[in-house]
Formats: structure tokens, sequence, C-alpha cells
């Protein structure tokens, strides 16, 4: 067959995936813990792929992954690999036609896709990234977009509507009504801040942790400018300028 009629190619490709770390396979539990996070704001429809990590999981074979996958997904969470340090749960990840990664592996793992027998490792995420960049978004960012700046901060100069999204390994900055959502150090930086120029914000994050803004805001941040920032792993939010 010649090249021109070949109907595909494989090459490498390097994945970069955010992580879940499941701490429970309970599904009330989780159902819960998801609705109290994330609220009934998130479009489903607009699902980002994630990693599974269950390295935390004593048992990862007992748990009920059709319904953990289905309620993650209810909240745009589309779970497309498992991660733990024991090789066993590759052959589970295989049963589910989910991809594989060694929790192991450091420092960087081994992303296997879903194996017929043994585990094929490819090339995976770096676990962290190596270099600060800045990526400026000079137009407004409309419902359903999702932008992210990886290994660096996320500058928006025009509003972020409803139903957009902001990802940032660093911090995110936005010189206009941030009206969407907002997570920045969404690779465990602890240190990264999300400041806006006006807050109405429907979901604030950093390093993983979340607070949904379902009630009206204080008058002092209010469509205001305001900063965010982690303090004993709780998120704060304070006018700019105080």
């Amino acid at each position: 067959m010649s090249p021109a009629a070949n109907p595909f190619d494989i090459k490498s490709a390097s994945l970069d995936l955010l992580a879940v770390l499941l701490r429970s396979g309970d599904c009330a539990q989780l159902e819960a813990a998801l609705e109290a996070r994330f609220g009934n704001k998130i479009d489903a429809s607009q699902s980002e792929a994630f990693l599974l990590d269950l390295d935390a999981i004593d048992q990862p074979a007992s748990l009920d992954l059709d319904q953990i996958r289905a309620l993650f997904l209810a909240k745009g969470i589309r779970i497309i690999a498992l991660r733990h340090r024991d090789m066993a749960v590759a052959e589970l990840a295989r049963l589910y036609g989910l991809a594989y990664v060694n929790a192991s592996a450091s420092p960087r793992s081994e992303l296997a896709a879903p194996p017929a027998s043994q585990p094929a490792p490819v090339a995976a995420p770096a676990a962290a990234p190596v270099a600060a960049n800045t990526l400026v978004v000079d137009r407004p960012v409309r419902a359903g977009q999702q932008i992210y700046a990886k290994g660096g901060d996320l500058v928006v100069l025009a509003t972020v509507n409803v139903g957009a999204e902001l990802i940032a390994d660093g911090s995110i900055h936005v010189y206009a009504p941030m009206r969407g959502r907002a997570l920045a150090g969404a690779r465990g930086n602890t240190q990264a801040r999300i400041f806006v120029q006006g807050m109405e914000a429907e979901l604030v994050s950093i390093a993983g942790v979340y607070r949904t803004i379902e009630q009206a805001l204080p008058d002092s941040i209010q469509g205001k400018p305001t900063q965010i920032y982690l303090e004993n792993e709780r998120l704060v939010m304070t006018a700019l300028g105080e």
C-alpha cells in the first residue's frame, strides 16, 4: 500500500492530564462531595479528560468504576485512565477500556493504552511544569471555551462569560468581568492566586481547593476587583487594595 493510501499513522505523543485523587469508593459519599463542590453549574457536555488516581484505595478491584465514572462525567470530568502503583490495576483498566499509569514511576509516569495482554507504555506527562510561561488572551472567552496556560500564568484582557473555563498551572489574571470558572495552580501550586477586575465567577479553585459561587457575594467584592488565594488550605477572597 502506498503512503498516500494509508488511512492512518502512529506517532509518539506527549499527553498532559490533570488527575483526580480518589480517597473513597463510596459512591453516595462521592456524589454528595461532587455536588457540594460543583453544584449544577458544570456543563457535562463540555467534559475534560482526567486521570483517576487510585493509589489511596486499598482494593481498586472492588470499586464500582462504572458508577464512579458516571458521577464524574455528570460534572464534566471524563475519566480516561487509571493510576496505581500495583501493576495488577492495568488489567482492571483494560476491562474498562481505559489507559493505565504506573504511580511508582517518577518523575515521568508510564501511560499505557488499554492492553491486550501486557500494558504497552507510551509517553506520558511530566509530574510538574519545568518552565514558567505567560499566556495572554485579548478576546472574550465564550461559554463552552476552555483555556489552559501550561506551566505558567494566564492573563485575560476581556470578559470571561458564564460557562467558560480558565485553567493555569500558575496564577490567573482577568482584567475584565469574570463570570466563568477559574482554576489556578492546577498542578498543585498552592502559591498561585486569582486576580479579577470584576468578581462574578461561577467557580474558583486554587491547587484543587474549590468553591462554587451559588449565593450572592459580599458587597465588598461582588462585581469588584478581587484576589483569591489559599490560607491554611482554605480559599480566601478579598477586595484588591485592602
